[in-house]
Protein backbone atom coordinates (compact mmCIF):
# COMPACT_ATOMS: atom_id res chain seq x y z
CA UNK A 1 0.00 0.00 0.00
CA UNK A 2 1.16 3.34 -0.56
CA UNK A 3 1.51 5.74 2.16
CA UNK A 4 1.73 9.71 2.44
CA UNK A 5 3.32 10.80 4.79
CA UNK A 6 1.89 14.16 6.90
CA UNK A 7 5.07 15.99 8.24
CA UNK A 8 4.95 18.65 10.96
CA UNK A 9 7.49 20.14 12.90
CA UNK A 10 8.26 21.90 16.14
CA UNK A 11 11.14 23.05 18.47
CA UNK A 12 11.15 21.66 21.99
CA UNK A 13 13.13 22.91 24.74
CA UNK A 14 14.17 21.76 27.44
CA UNK A 15 17.86 21.71 29.29
CA UNK A 16 19.28 22.53 25.70
CA UNK A 17 17.75 23.31 22.71
CA UNK A 18 16.63 20.36 20.05
CA UNK A 19 14.40 19.65 17.45
CA UNK A 20 12.22 16.98 16.10
CA UNK A 21 10.07 15.82 13.43
CA UNK A 22 6.22 14.61 14.72
CA UNK A 23 5.04 12.70 11.55
CA UNK A 24 2.14 10.61 11.00
CA UNK A 25 2.44 7.76 8.30
CA UNK A 26 -1.16 6.36 6.69
CA UNK A 27 -1.18 2.69 8.61
CA UNK A 28 -4.68 1.54 7.41
CA UNK A 29 -8.12 2.69 5.36
CA UNK A 30 -11.49 1.51 5.08
CA UNK A 31 -12.89 2.19 8.71
CA UNK A 32 -16.38 3.60 9.10
CA UNK A 33 -15.81 6.08 12.00
CA UNK A 34 -13.17 4.35 14.55
CA UNK A 35 -13.25 5.96 17.45
CA UNK A 36 -10.75 3.46 19.74
CA UNK A 37 -8.17 1.23 19.31
CA UNK A 38 -6.63 -1.50 21.56
CA UNK A 39 -4.16 -4.45 21.16
CA UNK A 40 -4.97 -7.55 23.37
CA UNK A 41 -1.28 -8.74 24.01
CA UNK A 42 -0.05 -9.22 20.58
CA UNK A 43 0.21 -7.27 17.46
CA UNK A 44 -3.02 -6.76 16.36
CA UNK A 45 -5.03 -3.88 16.62
CA UNK A 46 -8.50 -3.60 17.26
CA UNK A 47 -10.59 -1.14 15.70
CA UNK A 48 -13.45 0.13 17.63
CA UNK A 49 -16.32 1.80 15.22
CA UNK A 50 -18.92 3.99 16.58
CA UNK A 51 -21.56 2.47 14.88
CA UNK A 52 -20.82 -1.23 17.41
CA UNK A 53 -18.42 -2.94 15.32
CA UNK A 54 -15.00 -4.44 16.36
CA UNK A 55 -12.52 -5.05 13.35
CA UNK A 56 -8.93 -6.69 13.36
CA UNK A 57 -6.36 -4.37 12.00
CA UNK A 58 -2.83 -6.65 11.46
CA UNK A 59 0.47 -5.52 12.02
CA UNK A 60 1.09 -6.02 7.81
CA UNK A 61 -1.74 -3.09 7.97
CA UNK A 62 -4.69 -5.89 6.46
CA UNK A 63 -7.77 -5.70 7.76
CA UNK A 64 -10.13 -9.17 8.59
CA UNK A 65 -13.07 -9.54 6.31
CA UNK A 66 -15.03 -10.88 9.44
CA UNK A 67 -15.66 -8.41 12.10
CA UNK A 68 -14.42 -9.66 15.64
CA UNK A 69 -17.50 -8.33 16.97
CA UNK A 70 -20.53 -6.43 15.59
CA UNK A 71 -23.52 -5.85 18.49
CA UNK A 72 -24.50 -3.04 16.07
CA UNK A 73 -28.53 -3.75 16.51
CA UNK A 74 -28.15 -3.01 20.43
CA UNK A 75 -26.12 0.41 19.80
CA UNK A 76 -27.73 3.83 19.86
CA UNK A 77 -24.76 5.67 17.24
CA UNK A 78 -24.09 9.28 16.26
CA UNK A 79 -22.61 12.46 17.69
CA UNK A 80 -21.02 11.58 21.22
CA UNK A 81 -23.10 8.31 21.36
CA UNK A 82 -21.93 5.08 19.81
CA UNK A 83 -19.64 1.67 21.01
CA UNK A 84 -17.02 3.87 22.63
CA UNK A 85 -14.92 1.76 24.71
CA UNK A 86 -13.01 -1.49 24.74
CA UNK A 87 -10.67 -2.98 27.27
CA UNK A 88 -8.80 -6.54 27.17
CA UNK A 89 -8.63 -8.42 30.46
CA UNK A 90 -5.08 -8.49 31.75
CA UNK A 91 -5.35 -12.32 31.71
CA UNK A 92 -7.09 -12.12 28.02
CA UNK A 93 -4.97 -15.04 27.06
CA UNK A 94 -6.29 -17.37 29.40
CA UNK A 95 -9.67 -16.82 30.39
CA UNK A 96 -10.76 -14.74 26.76
CA UNK A 97 -12.47 -12.05 28.47
CA UNK A 98 -12.57 -8.13 26.69
CA UNK A 99 -15.11 -5.43 28.01
CA UNK A 100 -16.84 -2.78 25.89
CA UNK A 101 -18.51 0.54 26.88
CA UNK A 102 -21.54 0.97 24.65
CA UNK A 103 -25.13 3.71 24.65
CA UNK A 104 -27.94 1.22 24.09
CA UNK A 105 -30.92 2.21 22.07
CA UNK A 106 -32.24 3.04 25.36
CA UNK A 107 -29.70 5.99 25.05
CA UNK A 108 -28.09 4.92 28.50
CA UNK A 109 -23.96 3.29 29.18
CA UNK A 110 -23.80 -0.06 29.30
CA UNK A 111 -20.46 -1.86 30.42
CA UNK A 112 -20.15 -5.43 29.43
CA UNK A 113 -18.34 -8.67 29.45
CA UNK A 114 -17.87 -10.84 26.30
CA UNK A 115 -15.76 -13.83 25.40
CA UNK A 116 -13.90 -14.56 22.77
CA UNK A 117 -14.59 -17.59 21.12
CA UNK A 118 -12.93 -20.88 19.57
CA UNK A 119 -11.11 -18.61 17.28
CA UNK A 120 -9.00 -16.17 17.96
CA UNK A 121 -10.19 -13.78 15.70
CA UNK A 122 -13.77 -13.59 16.48
CA UNK A 123 -15.87 -13.02 19.41
CA UNK A 124 -18.77 -15.21 20.49
CA UNK A 125 -21.51 -12.87 20.29
CA UNK A 126 -23.65 -14.77 22.56
CA UNK A 127 -21.26 -14.35 25.73
CA UNK A 128 -23.11 -10.76 26.61
CA UNK A 129 -22.82 -10.26 30.30
CA UNK A 130 -23.90 -6.79 31.11
CA UNK A 131 -22.20 -5.76 34.22
CA UNK A 132 -23.90 -2.14 34.55
CA UNK A 133 -25.75 0.32 33.27
CA UNK A 134 -25.88 3.87 34.09
CA UNK A 135 -28.65 6.76 33.07
CA UNK A 136 -27.80 9.21 31.06
CA UNK A 137 -29.88 12.15 30.99
CA UNK A 138 -28.48 13.83 27.54
CA UNK A 139 -26.78 12.58 24.51
CA UNK A 140 -23.32 14.17 25.33
CA UNK A 141 -21.04 13.91 27.75
CA UNK A 142 -21.70 10.22 27.47
CA UNK A 143 -17.48 9.07 28.58
CA UNK A 144 -16.14 6.69 26.75
CA UNK A 145 -13.17 4.69 27.82
CA UNK A 146 -12.53 1.79 29.68
CA UNK A 147 -8.92 0.97 30.92
CA UNK A 148 -7.44 -1.92 32.85
CA UNK A 149 -4.41 -0.45 35.57
CA UNK A 150 -1.56 -2.11 36.22
CA UNK A 151 -3.84 -3.55 39.59
CA UNK A 152 -5.92 -5.36 37.68
CA UNK A 153 -9.31 -3.03 38.18
CA UNK A 154 -11.46 -1.55 35.90
CA UNK A 155 -11.37 2.03 35.28
CA UNK A 156 -14.31 3.82 33.73
CA UNK A 157 -14.46 7.32 32.37
CA UNK A 158 -17.90 9.07 32.80
CA UNK A 159 -19.15 12.31 31.49
CA UNK A 160 -21.78 14.48 33.77
CA UNK A 161 -24.61 14.14 31.55
CA UNK A 162 -24.44 16.45 29.16
CA UNK A 163 -26.60 19.79 30.61
CA UNK A 164 -24.62 22.86 29.68
CA UNK A 165 -22.23 23.79 32.54
CA UNK A 166 -23.43 20.55 34.67
CA UNK A 167 -26.59 22.29 35.48
CA UNK A 168 -27.80 19.26 37.48
CA UNK A 169 -24.72 19.38 39.29
CA UNK A 170 -23.88 15.83 38.89
CA UNK A 171 -19.85 16.10 38.97
CA UNK A 172 -19.77 17.10 42.67
CA UNK A 173 -22.76 15.06 43.73
CA UNK A 174 -21.42 11.52 45.18
CA UNK A 175 -24.68 10.28 44.70
CA UNK A 176 -24.26 10.12 40.86
CA UNK A 177 -22.05 8.42 38.73
CA UNK A 178 -22.05 11.01 36.37
CA UNK A 179 -19.08 13.37 36.24
CA UNK A 180 -16.37 11.19 37.81
CA UNK A 181 -13.62 7.82 37.20
CA UNK A 182 -15.33 4.65 38.75
CA UNK A 183 -13.12 1.62 39.42
CA UNK A 184 -14.57 -1.79 39.91
CA UNK A 185 -13.48 -5.72 39.98
CA UNK A 186 -14.61 -7.62 37.11
CA UNK A 187 -14.17 -11.44 36.50
CA UNK A 188 -16.03 -13.96 35.28
CA UNK A 189 -19.08 -13.30 37.63
CA UNK A 190 -21.59 -11.68 35.61
CA UNK A 191 -21.49 -8.57 38.01
CA UNK A 192 -18.96 -6.56 39.33
CA UNK A 193 -17.62 -5.90 43.08
CA UNK A 194 -15.90 -3.13 44.61
CA UNK A 195 -12.39 -2.89 45.48
CA UNK A 196 -12.11 -3.38 48.89
CA UNK A 197 -9.59 0.34 49.21
CA UNK A 198 -11.62 2.55 46.32
CA UNK A 199 -11.66 5.68 48.62
CA UNK A 200 -15.23 6.41 49.19
CA UNK A 201 -16.33 3.08 50.62
CA UNK A 202 -16.52 4.22 54.00
CA UNK A 203 -18.68 7.40 53.27
CA UNK A 204 -21.67 6.98 53.24
CA UNK A 205 -22.36 10.02 50.83
CA UNK A 206 -20.53 8.95 47.67
CA UNK A 207 -21.23 5.51 45.90
CA UNK A 208 -18.77 2.86 46.27
CA UNK A 209 -17.72 2.55 42.52
CA UNK A 210 -16.32 6.06 42.17
CA UNK A 211 -12.30 6.96 42.42
CA UNK A 212 -12.38 10.53 41.85
CA UNK A 213 -15.03 13.19 41.88
CA UNK A 214 -15.33 16.39 39.42
CA UNK A 215 -14.56 15.59 36.02
CA UNK A 216 -16.79 17.25 33.12
CA UNK A 217 -16.45 14.71 29.82
CA UNK A 218 -13.19 12.50 30.44
CA UNK A 219 -13.79 10.58 27.08
CA UNK A 220 -9.85 9.32 26.55
CA UNK A 221 -7.55 8.73 29.81
CA UNK A 222 -4.78 5.87 30.11
CA UNK A 223 -2.06 5.00 32.20
CA UNK A 224 1.14 5.01 31.60
CA UNK A 225 2.72 1.69 31.13
CA UNK A 226 6.33 2.76 33.04
CA UNK A 227 4.92 4.06 36.22
CA UNK A 228 1.11 3.61 36.10
CA UNK A 229 0.76 7.64 36.15
CA UNK A 230 -3.06 8.31 35.61
CA UNK A 231 -3.36 10.53 32.57
CA UNK A 232 -7.02 12.63 31.99
CA UNK A 233 -7.88 14.19 29.21
CA UNK A 234 -11.11 16.36 30.15
CA UNK A 235 -13.33 18.19 27.56
CA UNK A 236 -13.97 21.33 28.44
CA UNK A 237 -16.86 24.22 28.71
CA UNK A 238 -16.39 27.26 26.97
CA UNK A 239 -12.67 28.44 27.54
CA UNK A 240 -10.22 25.65 28.90
CA UNK A 241 -9.28 22.13 27.53
CA UNK A 242 -7.28 20.23 30.29
CA UNK A 243 -5.18 17.48 31.22
CA UNK A 244 -4.78 15.95 34.53
CA UNK A 245 -1.52 14.07 35.27
CA UNK A 246 -1.92 11.40 38.53
CA UNK A 247 0.68 10.12 40.46
CA UNK A 248 -0.12 5.97 40.60
CA UNK A 249 -2.01 5.29 43.74
CA UNK A 250 -3.53 8.58 44.21
CA UNK A 251 -7.36 8.39 44.62
CA UNK A 252 -10.11 9.99 45.85
CA UNK A 253 -9.50 13.58 44.56
CA UNK A 254 -11.71 16.06 42.97
CA UNK A 255 -10.69 17.24 40.29
CA UNK A 256 -13.27 20.60 40.10
CA UNK A 257 -15.72 20.17 37.59
CA UNK A 258 -18.39 22.42 37.68
CA UNK A 259 -16.42 24.76 39.90
CA UNK A 260 -13.59 25.01 37.96
CA UNK A 261 -12.69 24.98 34.33
CA UNK A 262 -9.55 24.09 33.79
CA UNK A 263 -7.11 26.41 36.94
CA UNK A 264 -10.05 29.15 35.78
CA UNK A 265 -13.15 29.40 38.55
CA UNK A 266 -16.57 28.50 36.32
CA UNK A 267 -19.52 28.15 38.77
CA UNK A 268 -18.34 28.16 42.24
CA UNK A 269 -21.93 28.32 43.91
CA UNK A 270 -21.82 25.93 46.87
CA UNK A 271 -17.95 25.26 46.42
CA UNK A 272 -15.23 24.21 48.78
CA UNK A 273 -12.10 26.32 48.84
CA UNK A 274 -9.70 26.02 45.47
CA UNK A 275 -7.29 23.98 48.08
CA UNK A 276 -9.73 21.02 47.98
CA UNK A 277 -9.43 20.50 44.66
CA UNK A 278 -6.75 18.84 42.61
CA UNK A 279 -6.38 21.27 39.60
CA UNK A 280 -4.83 20.00 36.00
CA UNK A 281 -1.13 20.06 35.26
CA UNK A 282 -1.76 20.79 31.35
CA UNK A 283 -4.03 23.20 29.30
CA UNK A 284 -5.12 24.90 26.55
CA UNK A 285 -7.63 27.78 25.19
CA UNK A 286 -10.42 26.88 22.96
CA UNK A 287 -10.96 28.85 19.81
CA UNK A 288 -8.07 30.26 17.62
CA UNK A 289 -7.09 29.45 14.13
CA UNK A 290 -7.01 26.50 13.88
CA UNK A 291 -10.46 26.21 15.65
CA UNK A 292 -9.56 24.44 18.89
CA UNK A 293 -12.73 22.75 20.48
CA UNK A 294 -12.40 19.68 22.49
CA UNK A 295 -9.70 17.38 23.47
CA UNK A 296 -8.54 13.85 22.48
CA UNK A 297 -6.69 12.53 25.32
CA UNK A 298 -3.47 9.91 24.13
CA UNK A 299 -0.79 8.27 26.02
CA UNK A 300 2.61 8.94 27.36
CA UNK A 301 5.02 7.28 24.70
CA UNK A 302 6.90 4.08 26.12
CA UNK A 303 7.54 2.43 22.80
CA UNK A 304 11.63 1.70 21.56
CA UNK A 305 11.83 3.22 17.73
CA UNK A 306 11.75 7.01 18.69
CA UNK A 307 13.35 7.64 21.94
CA UNK A 308 13.20 11.33 21.69
CA UNK A 309 9.64 10.93 22.33
CA UNK A 310 9.88 9.14 25.73
CA UNK A 311 8.17 10.27 28.57
CA UNK A 312 6.44 12.72 26.35
CA UNK A 313 2.10 12.77 26.68
CA UNK A 314 0.58 12.72 23.45
CA UNK A 315 -3.16 14.29 22.86
CA UNK A 316 -4.77 16.13 20.09
CA UNK A 317 -7.55 18.60 19.48
CA UNK A 318 -10.71 17.14 17.74
CA UNK A 319 -11.25 20.09 15.67
CA UNK A 320 -7.99 21.58 14.68
CA UNK A 321 -6.19 17.73 14.03
CA UNK A 322 -3.72 19.37 15.85
CA UNK A 323 -1.07 16.44 17.93
CA UNK A 324 0.25 18.44 20.93
CA UNK A 325 3.11 17.01 23.62
CA UNK A 326 3.15 17.56 27.46
CA UNK A 327 6.61 17.36 28.50
CA UNK A 328 6.09 16.27 31.73
CA UNK A 329 9.78 16.93 32.43
CA UNK A 330 10.01 20.96 31.20
CA UNK A 331 6.97 22.12 33.59
CA UNK A 332 4.76 20.20 31.77
CA UNK A 333 5.22 22.65 28.44
CA UNK A 334 2.49 22.24 26.13
CA UNK A 335 3.27 22.19 22.18
CA UNK A 336 0.75 21.92 19.64
CA UNK A 337 1.89 20.89 15.96
CA UNK A 338 -0.13 21.05 12.82
CA UNK A 339 -0.87 17.93 11.41
CA UNK A 340 -2.60 18.02 8.09
CA UNK A 341 -4.65 14.98 8.89
CA UNK A 342 -7.88 16.11 6.70
CA UNK A 343 -10.21 14.52 9.46
CA UNK A 344 -11.07 14.61 12.81
CA UNK A 345 -8.63 12.70 15.54
CA UNK A 346 -11.35 10.77 17.32
CA UNK A 347 -8.31 8.49 19.65
CA UNK A 348 -4.96 7.72 19.81
CA UNK A 349 -4.33 3.88 20.56
CA UNK A 350 -1.07 1.78 21.72
CA UNK A 351 0.54 -1.21 20.25
CA UNK A 352 2.32 -4.37 22.15
CA UNK A 353 5.50 -2.44 21.52
CA UNK A 354 4.09 1.03 23.08
CA UNK A 355 4.29 2.48 19.63
CA UNK A 356 1.22 5.27 18.92
CA UNK A 357 -1.46 5.71 16.05
CA UNK A 358 -4.52 8.12 15.63
CA UNK A 359 -7.33 7.83 13.43
CA UNK A 360 -9.29 10.30 11.52
CA UNK A 361 -13.01 9.53 12.66
CA UNK A 362 -14.19 11.36 9.33
CA UNK A 363 -12.16 9.54 6.45
CA UNK A 364 -11.64 6.19 8.24
CA UNK A 365 -7.64 6.09 8.48
CA UNK A 366 -5.32 4.97 10.73
CA UNK A 367 -2.25 6.75 10.83
CA UNK A 368 1.06 5.74 12.95
CA UNK A 369 2.99 8.77 14.75
CA UNK A 370 6.65 8.39 13.62
CA UNK A 371 9.70 10.50 14.34
CA UNK A 372 11.64 11.04 11.11
CA UNK A 373 14.12 12.74 12.75
CA UNK A 374 14.63 9.78 14.85
CA UNK A 375 16.75 11.15 16.96
CA UNK A 376 17.79 14.66 18.37
CA UNK A 377 20.45 16.48 15.63
CA UNK A 378 22.32 18.69 18.69
CA UNK A 379 23.10 15.45 20.23
CA UNK A 380 26.94 15.12 19.05
CA UNK A 381 26.82 11.60 19.17
CA UNK A 382 24.73 11.52 15.90
CA UNK A 383 27.67 12.23 13.56
CA UNK A 384 29.84 10.24 15.25
CA UNK A 385 28.38 6.90 15.17
CA UNK A 386 28.60 5.90 11.30
CA UNK A 387 26.61 2.69 10.02
CA UNK A 388 28.23 1.52 6.49
CA UNK A 389 27.09 0.10 4.11
CA UNK A 390 23.43 1.70 4.30
CA UNK A 391 21.27 0.55 2.82
CA UNK A 392 23.59 -2.91 2.88
CA UNK A 393 22.67 -6.63 1.90
CA UNK A 394 24.54 -8.25 4.24
CA UNK A 395 26.27 -6.73 7.08
CA UNK A 396 27.18 -3.48 8.16
CA UNK A 397 30.08 -1.64 9.91
CA UNK A 398 29.00 0.36 13.32
CA UNK A 399 31.65 2.67 14.69
CA UNK A 400 32.45 5.49 16.89
CA UNK A 401 34.36 7.38 14.41
CA UNK A 402 36.46 10.16 16.94
CA UNK A 403 36.86 6.83 19.37
CA UNK A 404 35.35 8.31 22.24
CA UNK A 405 32.27 6.09 22.68
CA UNK A 406 32.61 2.73 23.12
CA UNK A 407 28.91 0.18 21.55
CA UNK A 408 26.94 -1.76 24.98
CA UNK A 409 23.60 -3.24 23.17
CA UNK A 410 22.49 -3.14 19.20
CA UNK A 411 18.76 -3.38 18.70
CA UNK A 412 17.10 -3.63 15.61
CA UNK A 413 13.38 -3.30 15.34
CA UNK A 414 10.84 -3.59 12.28
CA UNK A 415 8.85 -0.57 11.12
CA UNK A 416 6.12 -2.27 13.64
CA UNK A 417 7.95 -1.85 16.56
CA UNK A 418 8.58 -5.50 16.80
CA UNK A 419 12.20 -6.34 18.37
CA UNK A 420 13.83 -8.73 15.42
CA UNK A 421 17.62 -8.78 16.69
CA UNK A 422 19.29 -8.06 19.88
CA UNK A 423 23.35 -8.42 20.05
CA UNK A 424 24.94 -7.29 23.29
CA UNK A 425 28.69 -5.69 23.21
CA UNK A 426 31.55 -5.37 25.73
CA UNK A 427 32.33 -1.64 25.40
CA UNK A 428 34.08 -1.71 21.56
CA UNK A 429 34.18 1.23 19.07
CA UNK A 430 33.29 -1.03 16.29
CA UNK A 431 31.42 -3.67 15.98
CA UNK A 432 30.69 -5.59 11.99
CA UNK A 433 26.86 -7.01 12.47
CA UNK A 434 25.74 -9.77 10.16
CA UNK A 435 22.09 -9.15 9.05
CA UNK A 436 21.92 -11.88 6.46
CA UNK A 437 19.03 -13.77 8.13
CA UNK A 438 16.75 -10.55 8.18
CA UNK A 439 14.62 -10.20 5.20
CA UNK A 440 14.79 -6.72 2.93
CA UNK A 441 12.86 -3.89 4.35
CA UNK A 442 13.27 -1.14 6.29
CA UNK A 443 14.63 -1.30 9.83
CA UNK A 444 15.51 0.89 12.85
CA UNK A 445 18.91 0.11 14.18
CA UNK A 446 19.28 1.71 17.70
CA UNK A 447 22.55 2.08 19.09
CA UNK A 448 23.33 1.88 23.05
CA UNK A 449 26.72 3.43 24.46
CA UNK A 450 28.58 3.23 26.87
CA UNK A 451 27.72 6.61 27.85
CA UNK A 452 23.97 5.74 28.87
CA UNK A 453 23.15 7.71 25.47
CA UNK A 454 21.28 5.87 22.69
CA UNK A 455 21.21 6.57 18.57
CA UNK A 456 18.40 5.67 16.65
CA UNK A 457 19.02 5.26 12.75
CA UNK A 458 16.84 3.87 9.92
CA UNK A 459 18.46 0.98 8.10
CA UNK A 460 17.50 -0.55 4.70
CA UNK A 461 18.31 -4.15 4.04
CA UNK A 462 18.26 -4.43 -0.17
Amino acid sequence: MTKQLFILSFLLFSVLLFSQDVNVEEFATGFDSPINIQHAGDNRLFIVEQGGIIKILNADSSTNATPFLNINSIVSSGGERGLLGLAFHPNYTTNGFFFINYINNSGNTVIARYSVSANSNVADSSSAQILMTIDQPYSNHNGGSIVFGADGYLYIGMGDGGGAGDSDNYSQNGNSLLGKMLRIEVGAAATYSIPTDNPFVSDATVLDEIWAIGVRNPWKFSFDKTNNDLWIADVGQDAFEEINHTVAGNSGLNYGWRCYEANAPYNTSGCDDASNYTFPVAEYALGGTPYKCAITGGYVYRGSLYPDFDGLYFFADYCSSEIGTVNPNNSNQVIFNNVSVSSNISTFGEDINGELYVAGIGNGTIYKIIDETLSVEDNVFIDDISVNPNPTKGAVFIKSESGNFEIENIQIFNTIGNKVLEVKINNVIAYQLDLNNLKQGIYFLKIQLNNLESVVKKLIIK
